[in-house]
């Protein structure tokens, strides 16, 4: 099967494409035909990228992309409910390879049904980012309808998500964006948007129950002052994983597989009260392309590898 992947311990510039024998689903998983596959671009820094889940260096090659949406090729044994055929989005292990390929493997547990409403190239953006900000929000942050939430990145791939399903639980709304996504992150479900490039968040945004970061490094550091004295903060940057500062570490989390909640999200999607956006779509060819687009940054929503047919 055709796939972009590392042979060695690089950055986006050491994927290579070329040729690689297709998986097979072991049992309880599924091996599905991957139409498109989404760029995160701080996966080059994740541990599981390039461990294993006993702390040893993972074999070569490896292929990046843990989330998808394709069509079940074949299930594994003990998979129930699902058959070949269905067409699925989902996650894979952190730990396994991912999805940049033609097929991948993945938990049956791991994959719900793609919204009815959306196309493969918008659905591919969903799993990781839209179950980030609903556990990131509702069940780290505890938001509540009427609190108020700040959200880092109200633009980005995770932050398009957390603005809307804030927006949805009834809580009052404030994103921080570029100046070319104020009006956009507005439109979105936010109440009140601060433009980074020109204003500093923390002299305009005070008594917050929840703060969500997607930015980390100063964004962070920055965000314990615009909390309430009883407010919680949720940080996904990759970079807090290893801080040894306690209230970051005990803020840091990383999203988990959930087949129900992809599900409740695809209702939304397919109810309206959310939305999936695409920044660009790049061939699977083009990987070195697309990861230099996500880099740049300034996007609405995330860049995206067509990968069927391998091109």
């Amino acid at each position: 099967m055709k796939a972009a992947y590392l042979t060695k311990h690089a950055g986006a510039e050491g994927l290579v494409f070329g040729e690689l024998p297709q998986p097979r689903p072991a049992r309880g998983e599924v091996l599905v035909k991957v139409h498109a596959s989404a760029v995160t671009p701080t996966e080059f820094n994740w541990l599981p990228t390039f461990k294993t889940r006993a702390g040893e260096p993972r074999s070569f090659p490896i292929v990046l992309g843990h989330e998808f949406s394709g069509v079940i090729e074949e299930v594994g044994e003990a998979v129930n409910g699902l058959k070949a055929g269905d067409a699925v989005y989902g996650m894979n292990d952190w730990f396994a390879n991912g999805a940049q390929a033609e097929y991948c493997v993945a938990p049956a547990t791991s994959v719900a049904a793609v919204p009815r409403t959306l196309d493969h190239a918008r659905a591919a953006v969903v799993p990781i980012s839209a179950l980030t900000a609903w556990q990131g929000l509702f069940e780290r942050g505890g938001l509540k309808a009427g609190e108020r939430v700040l959200i880092h990145g109200g633009a980005g791939g995770v932050g398009v998500f957390a603005v809307q399903l804030a927006h949805w639980r009834g809580a009052h709304v404030i994103a921080t964006a570029s100046t070319r996504n104020v009006d956009f992150v507005r439109s979105l479900g936010a109440v009140e948007v601060v433009d980074y490039q020109t204003t500093r968040f923390e002299k305009v945004v005070r008594d917050v129950d929840v703060v969500f970061d997607a930015v980390g490094g100063e964004t962070l550091d920055r965000s314990w002052s615009a909390l309430r004295s009883a407010g919680r903060l949720v940080t996904i940057a990759a970079q807090s994983e290893a801080v040894n500062e306690p209230r970051v570490r005990e803020a840091f989390f990383i999203v988990e597989p959930n087949q129900g909640q992809l599900a409740e999200i695809g209702r939304l999607l397919d109810s309206g009260d959310l939305r999936a956006y695409v920044e660009a779509v790049f061939g699977l060819n083009q990987a070195h392309e697309a990861y230099a687009r996500a880099r740049r940054g300034g996007m609405r929503g995330k860049v995206v590898l067509r990968v069927k047919n391998g091109i």
